[in-house]
């Protein structure tokens, strides 16, 4: 099995991490040259195809995590984000976590649920008619799909609720439906469509809206992880973390940045997979708000060998296949260096990466504070924009921090003074 404790990558050439990547998930030489493209890896003519009014394309770092296991199988975890700190962190949770078993992720199947609102109706009589014709109106919406009832997927439950609003009383009708590896938006959106003047001529009334829903409920990750007490730094940080975690769950602004962190993790690993992105944030926001109060999406204890055990539980509507992942080859690329086997497979790996970088922010707020992190990485960015070389780099950036002057003119002096 490969191992994805790859020592100091980060002090490695592109080239190196390129030669360390491609050996662990081996990468092909066109896999490795569709991380070299410029632009993203996306030409103009492509972006111009899928965006209106295009008119050039926007590029983000992409970096991997290294040293995660997950469910007892190592991974290399592709990250596209531009802020500093993030894939270090998650890297460094990740392998703190590997003493005591890594990551434990369960995922749910793959649910999309699609609604059809209908107006005009007597909703509690439409109700039962509704319940009476289920069947017939799940067959008529896995008519809309060949290819998930070829897989034995499809449409599988039909549920309808009254819903009072401050104009007239409306009927919603939800379809569950099992996507698969895909995402879901376009099969679901497809077969609601397709069922609305069934719908329609059942209850009387007029279907308006008739779209998926991004509040996957029924598409649940569940991550968890142990880390050491003793890696962590000993009982007090242990306590620490657990007491930054109690700010967080009972105070909505602390809850947004705990949760912000969280989706750091989250959302760089499904950026570089070509998910839909925004669809999780809103999913992610609204399962933190779902007892009414906006609350931490993590949950920090301690064992009874006073070790710190974190939890995670997310909504998370991914896919393997259709979407941007069939035009984007970097998207492509990053799916092949995880070694994704299925949709379920990839909700593990984000919940994870979600937990892991959790962790790294709540370790660094509790300890030395998130901006000496953050100013060193900074300090690193400075040096190699006045031009040192990768030998170079953490020597500058070190001296700036140690001084407490980070500024491009001492990067450039501390350079000039090394040549």
């Amino acid at each position: 099995m490969p191992d994805s404790s790859i020592s100091r990558f980060f002090e490695k050439t592109k080239r190196e991490r390129l030669d360390a990547i491609k050996g662990f998930a081996s990468l092909s030489e066109d896999d490795i040259k569709s991380l070299e493209l410029p632009d993203g890896g996306i030409t103009f003519e492509k972006a111009d195809r899928m965006v209106e009014n295009a008119f050039g394309t926007f590029s983000l770092p992409l970096g991997v995590a290294t040293n995660f296991k997950i469910n007892n199988k190592d991974f290399l975890v592709p990250m596209a984000i531009e802020e500093p700190s993030v894939i270090a962190a998650a890297s460094k949770a990740a392998k703190l976590a590997r003493p005591k078993g890594g990551f434990a992720v369960t995922a749910d199947e793959s649910y999309s649920m699609g609604q059809i609102q209908v107006l005009n109706v007597d909703a509690d009589g439409a109700i039962p008619i509704i319940r009476e014709n289920a069947q017939k109106i799940l067959d008529l919406a896995n008519s809309k799909s060949d290819t998930l009832s070829k897989m034995g997927r499809g449409a599988r439950e039909i549920t309808c609720k009254k819903l009072d609003t401050d104009s007239d009383p409306m009927l919603i009708v939800e379809l569950l439906i099992d996507a698969g590896d895909a995402m879901g938006a376009n099969v679901t959106n497809t077969m609601c469509e397709g069922v609305s003047p069934l719908i329609e001529r059942l209850t009387g009334g007029k279907a308006l809206l008739r779209i998926l829903s991004n509040y996957s409920t029924r598409r649940m990750a569940r991550a968890s992880a142990t880390f050491k007490k003793e890696s962590v730094g000993g009982a007090v940080i242990v306590d620490n973390m657990v007491h930054a975690y109690q700010f967080a769950k009972h105070d909505v602004y602390r809850a947004v940045t705990h949760n912000k962190g969280i989706m750091n993790g989250v959302i760089a690993v499904a950026n570089a997979t070509g998910q839909d992105s925004r669809a999780i944030e809103a999913a992610a926001h609204a399962y933190a708000s779902r007892t009414g109060r906006y609350r931490s999406l993590s949950e920090w204890t301690r064992d009874s060998d006073g070790n710190l055990v974190g939890t995670l539980e997310i909504p998370l509507s991914v896919g393997i296949v259709g979407g941007i992942i069939n035009v984007h080859p970097v998207a492509k690329t990053c799916s092949k260096i995880l070694g994704v086997k299925s949709a379920k497979e990839l909700a593990c790996i984000i919940a994870a990466a979600g937990l892991a970088q959790n962790f790294g922010a709540m370790l660094a707020l509790a300890t030395d504070g998130i901006q000496k992190g953050h100013m060193r990485l900074h300090a690193r960015n400075l040096a190699s924009a006045a031009g040192a070389s990768t030998r170079q780099i953490d020597g500058i950036a070190s001296r700036m921090v140690n001084e407490d002057n980070i500024s491009i003119n001492r990067a450039r002096e501390l350079l000039g003074q090394n040549q």
